[in-house]
């Protein structure tokens, strides 16, 4: 072995390693948002197993509560890859594009997305005042809770996808252009800290 790296093992022959200290100052508040809903949802599914297979007598709401549940977790934990900038993207063809065409690019996808978001914002919500005092099949809730959750997870996501943008027009580059720098790692490079 080299001197200049960590020994495993050590001079009395046991596995010495230690872990890196846990940071929860990566996550932010919609995070621990999307953590409740899914251990909710987790216990919902949980009960729905249990009384359809142990007291074989299953809870029909479990069902369509526990769908809700799931579509509340993919809108707003949606807004934390929006934040991460870590949606699909293919960023080969920004290696053979000129430099600045690639940044017109870049920046485009960041308006687009920001567009994109913030329409989809807007149907939501019209698709509320249209059918958001339905009710619920089985429980008899009003459909608009589910709608409210989808319009905050877009909301969210156009809001992440704005201070995204921000940050990649002032950085002069994005994940696009310069792949070889994440999101974390342009924080530390920059000195760029990420919204909260």
């Amino acid at each position: 072995m080299s001197t200049g790296q960590e020994h495993v093992l050590g001079d009395d022959g046991q596995f010495h390693v230690e872990d890196e200290a846990v940071d929860l100052g990566v996550y932010r508040w919609e995070d621990w948002v999307v953590f409740a809903l899914f251990w909710i949802l987790a216990a919902i599914v949980f009960y729905q197993v249990f009384t359809r297979y142990v007291l074989d007598d299953p809870a029909g709401w479990t069902e369509e509560i526990a769908r809700y549940f799931l579509v509340a977790v993919v809108f707003i934990g949606a807004a934390m890859s929006v934040r991460r900038n870590n949606h699909i993207q293919v960023d080969y063809f920004y290696r053979l594009i000129p430099r600045a065409l690639g940044r017109v690019l870049s920046t485009a996808v960041d308006l687009l997305r920001a567009a994109f978001l913030g329409y989809a914002t807007w149907l939501t919500w019209l698709l509320i005042q249209r059918i958001g005092s339905s009710r619920m099949a089985i429980v008899d809730l009003p459909m608009g809770w589910v709608f409210g959750a989808i319009l905050f997870g877009f909301a969210l996501m156009f809001w992440r996808s704005l201070q995204v943008a921000r940050r990649h027009w002032k950085a002069g580059y994005s994940i696009l252009e310069r792949p070889e720098f994440g999101l974390e790692d342009r924080a530390s490079v920059q000195g760029f800290e990420e919204v909260k």
